[in-house]
């Protein structure tokens, strides 16, 4: 007994040696890397230095500040092109956002933490760690192979495999860092200003014309994106709306659904708005308060036509109406569709028949070209393996979901996982017309949110929250 509280006294003497000794190696290798550049540094590089330094050791200091750093740059830093690379997918250039910075110096923080504290852990083990492994390990073999046979530059391929799944990297900061509903209510609510703050610059966009996007997003900006980030948010907060007891707070949540439904309208985007069907459709399904739910509905169906705006009316009559007198358009049961959907569905096809020339396992990451749809993009680029990863990793998160949601009698736990349910589903048809899952701006909040909601049934309980949310 002696031995063995002598053997675990040097042990914690180690590990307290090891926790005071690597902070200050940690802080001399930034030092030593300020020494080097500054004098190579202009002076907005390095006010660009010195910003990422402080970020990273308050990052390091504080899992919580990152959190919220991270949480507020979703939407809101800019993005860069930083040019070609070479690849059949790159049509469109790379792009680079403030948030991939962020996101890049806040990983590497929580990692030397991780280091130092043996106690917090890399990965906790939760349902969607194999699948999520899985998916990212045929992507790797696809563009590995992909490149043995030409068809992806190496360097390209896993850059952007990279980019695919840093996103997933704040699953598992979130899953290793939540401990009580009071911190996730806090994150929620970060959220939440953050899109309220993006909706009100959307709605100042709207008497200027056009299609209105998120902030910081170059001169032709992303309309679509926006969109699908609206539903995600919209319908969160739908799930939160229908299962609070509070008036008080069903009250704000109505004003948000309302703010936030303005700049969706206005992004035109068609994709969204068929996301929006399922989406809101869902909770018909899924709230006990299925009658409010279809009067609610049907109003909607009622009103639409006559309170939608004009672009949105628009949008969706020119599917049907820019190619009416065109020959070069398809045409579906004597309907004949517009020129930038017939482009899109044809392209669906060239995909569908190029696949055939590899499908096990695809052409790679980057190995072919661009299209704008996410299970067409998926399997040509990963194949049939990489389509029943995506689908395993899929339905992993809707079943636990679910299972969270049926077992949960807590109002916020309802709410959330309801909210959070409806808005994947709508993810799901989303990305029929876009992109959806390797989105940044789409992605950064859903893993956020997935991280919350598979953890409900583990969090420490208390009895109230910020803003006054009954956890009960």
């Amino acid at each position: 007994m002696r031995n063995e509280a002598k053997r675990n006294g040097i042990n914690n003497k180690g590990q307290s040696s090891i926790q005071f000794i690597l902070p200050l190696i940690i802080l001399f290798f930034i030092l030593s890397i300020f020494a080097v550049l500054l004098p190579r540094l202009t002076m907005l590089q390095t006010i660009g230095l010195g910003v990422g330094t402080a970020i990273f050791i308050l990052s390091f200091i504080s899992t919580d500040f990152a959190l919220y750093i991270l949480i507020f740059s979703m939407l809101l830093s800019p993005e860069f092109n930083i040019g070609t690379t070479q690849g059949a997918t790159l049509g469109r250039g790379v792009t680079l956002r403030m948030d991939d910075i962020i996101l890049l110096i806040i990983g590497f923080s929580w990692l030397a933490k991780m280091s130092i504290n043996k106690d917090l852990g890399l990965f906790l083990r939760t349902p969607l760690n194999k699948p999520i492994a899985y998916y990212i390990i045929i992507c790797m073999i696809a563009t590995l192979f992909g490149s043995v046979f030409g068809k992806v530059h190496l360097k390209t391929g896993l850059l952007f495999v990279l980019k695919y799944f840093e996103y997933m990297i704040i699953y598992f900061m979130v899953v290793n860092h939540l401990k009580n509903y009071r911190q996730m209510t806090y994150f929620l609510w970060a959220m939440l200003i953050t899109c309220i703050i993006v909706s009100v610059i959307a709605i100042m966009q709207i008497p200027g014309g056009g299609r209105v996007t998120a902030p910081f997003e170059g001169a032709s900006g992303e309309p679509n994106t926006f969109g699908g980030y609206l539903v995600f948010m919209v319908s969160i907060v739908i799930g939160l709306f229908l299962t609070t007891p509070s008036f008080r707070n069903r009250l704000i949540y109505g004003i948000l659904i309302f703010l936030f439904f303005i700049p969706l309208l206005y992004t035109q985007s068609r994709s969204s708005y068929l996301a929006a069907v399922p989406a809101i459709l869902a909770f018909l399904w899924l709230s006990e308060k299925r009658n409010w739910v279809l009067a609610g509905l049907i109003l909607i169906s009622i009103s639409l036509p006559f309170t939608a705006p004009k672009p949105a009316k628009d949008r969706i009559t020119y599917t049907f109406t820019q190619g009416k007198n065109r020959t070069d358009v398809m045409e579906i049961r004597g309907v004949k569709l517009d020129t930038s959907t017939t482009a899109r569905v044809n392209s669906w096809k060239d995909a569908s028949k190029d696949w055939m020339k590899h499908p096990l396992i695809g052409h790679g990451v980057t190995g072919y070209r661009f299209v704008d749809a996410q299970y067409i993009r998926i399997i040509t680029e990963t194949g049939f393996l990489g389509l029943v990863t995506y689908f395993f990793l899929m339905a992993t998160i809707f079943r636990q979901t679910y299972e969270i949601f049926k077992s949960s009698s807590a109002h916020f736990q309802r709410g959330l996982s309801m909210g959070f349910l409806a808005a994947f589903i709508g993810l799901l048809f989303h990305a029929i017309g876009a992109n959806t899952f390797i989105i940044v701006r789409i992605m950064e909040p859903f893993w956020f949110i997935t991280a919350m909601v598979i953890l409900l049934p583990d969090l420490k309980m208390e009895s109230r929250g910020i803003g006054g949310v009954d956890y009960s």
